[in-house]
């Protein structure tokens, strides 16, 4: 099966579900997220079957125009695999969450204005997939804009609330800021070579064409683009959005920004800079660039995490601690030839962040359902309320802090022995430091869990599709920490 219908499958899916949602009379709208889920779920399958021209060059499609704008190799298997199962598991979270979105959407009672809400986030996954295959600038800028703008309308999806409108209001002029750095950094690019095309930019900084090229045009327009995609990452200086944004979006949107959104953006930008990474002229002022970022959104990250009180704005400071570590994987660069390369480590610390974090966003969206609450003292006493769904909690906390045995530390671990190996010493000093910070914040949230007395007496109720998500995904935290083996595999083909 050709690569390309993949997205194709995933837009007809939304354009399917959204026309179903709207004449078919239905009170109850659970059906459209599980249907969802259940369409992407045959996606993903699917992706094992796609194939792109080099493995059937002789087949018409094969020598069509698309495959200039469209790659599909390894690690665009991965990334797409990744959108669709980071979607997957936002819709399951979002059919459970659906009461707080009837709440503030549509007419007392009823979910009549919930049902578009699942459809959504299958055309953002439509453009995280066009992302993972991108190697033309127009055509990623393209994909990129449809996952924004779909964000436009995730975060402010809440329309009786005053505080996701207005993280919609500020998500929507940091976002629009953004893409004039983006935009305007395109255009310096090819303005210097010519071409948008990221193959032939990197053929010509390879061979002798690369004379011809002025270097402090190019230099610029990089950086220009590197703080637009910034802004999807998460990391300095385009991460002020972040936490009011994630505090004030509804919960699953902001476990879709923090886990999809942010491996969209990595994957681009590890195309983005490839070329660039690979030639004697550009590669060191770019790595310095790579370097100075993952420092300054390390500390801010980590440090600004430490004072917060409410859970969502503190895992929104982690979500940039985060990303700053993954910067730091990148200003270590090592190619794709080698076993250890930075793009194999960073898709590896985001698959172990996705399992993180999207287990964490379940267990607060039913706090927030049950307990009406988002702040850290809402955790108060869950040890003994809730034993169980306590102690996945601290699994899963323990994991993002990076404990031993747990997918955390082996994705930070990875990072560190890149960092060292390419001798960034500040670098892993500062990511010292961020690490121990990390230990105080999160294990902040498991003290309330456990050694402080329950505020709410009455236990959490879990439902049975989040009961399931739950107890997989901090399985699966455990389990890759001692044995990483599955993802490597999944990233070797």
């Amino acid at each position: 099966m050709p690569a390309y219908y993949l997205e194709a499958l995933t837009v007809t899916l939304g354009i399917v579900l959204l026309m179903a949602e709207a004449f078919v009379p239905s009170q109850d709208k659970g059906w459209v997220g599980i249907a969802a889920a259940i369409g992407l779920g045959v996606i993903l399958g699917l992706t094992c079957l796609a194939i792109g021209p080099e493995a059937k060059p002789a087949a018409g499609w094969a020598h069509w125009p698309l495959w200039n704008f469209y790659s599909f190799d390894g690690l665009a298997r991965f990334y797409k695999g990744f959108a669709l199962l980071s979607t997957m598991l936002v819709v399951l979270m979002a059919v459970d969450y659906r009461q707080i979105l009837a709440r503030f959407t549509g007419p007392s009672g009823t979910e009549a204005g919930t049902g578009e809400y699942h459809v959504l986030p299958v055309f953002a996954c439509a453009g995280m997939m066009w992302m993972a295959s991108a190697r033309d600038l127009a055509g990623a800028f393209v994909a990129l804009e449809l996952v924004t703008i779909t964000f436009y309308i995730l975060v402010a999806y809440l329309r009786r609330n005053v505080g996701s409108l207005e993280a919609g209001v500020k998500y929507l002029i940091l976002g629009a800021l953004s893409t004039g750095f983006l935009v305007y950094g395109i255009a310096w690019i090819f303005g210097t070579t010519g071409t948008l095309n990221l193959d032939v930019i990197g053929g010509m900084l390879h061979d002798g064409r690369a004379d011809q090229i002025q270097l402090t045009p190019l230099l610029f327009g990089i950086a220009l683009v590197m703080v637009g995609l910034g802004f999807k990452v998460g990391a300095v200086p385009m991460q002020i959005w972040i936490p009011d944004v994630y505090q004030g979006a509804p919960i699953p949107t902001t476990a879709f920004l923090s886990v999809g959104s942010k491996a969209a953006g990595f994957i681009l930008l590890m195309r983005f800079l490839e070329p660039f990474l690979g030639s004697e002229l550009t590669s060191k002022p770019v790595l310095t660039l790579l370097l100075i970022l993952a420092c300054a959104t390390l500390l801010f990250g980590n440090l600004a995490a430490i004072p917060q009180s409410n859970f969502k704005r503190l895992l929104a400071y982690s979500s940039i601690a985060h990303a700053g570590f993954l910067l730091l994987a990148l200003a270590a660069w090592k190619s794709g030839a080698a076993d250890l390369s930075s793009a194999k480590v960073v898709s590896f610390y985001l698959a172990t962040y996705l399992l993180m974090t999207l287990g964490v966003f379940f267990i607060l969206a039913q706090v927030r359902i049950q307990r009406d609450g988002e702040a850290i003292t809402d955790f108060n006493g869950l040890g003994k309320t809730n034993p169980r769904l306590a102690l996945a909690l601290t699994v899963l906390l323990a994991a993002l802090a990076g404990v031993p045995l747990t997918a955390g530390f082996m994705g930070k671990f990875f990072v560190f022995f890149l960092a060292v190996e390419a001798r960034l010493w500040w670098g892993v000093g500062i990511a010292t430091v961020a690490a121990a910070a990390g230990f105080y914040y999160y294990f902040k949230v498991i003290r309330a869990i456990w050694w402080v007395l329950p505020a709410e007496v009455a236990p959490i109720k879990l439902p049975p599709l989040s009961t399931a998500c739950i107890a997989i995904l901090a399985v699966a935290v455990l389990v890759i920490g001692v044995w990483p083996q599955p993802i490597w595999m999944l990233l070797a083909k």
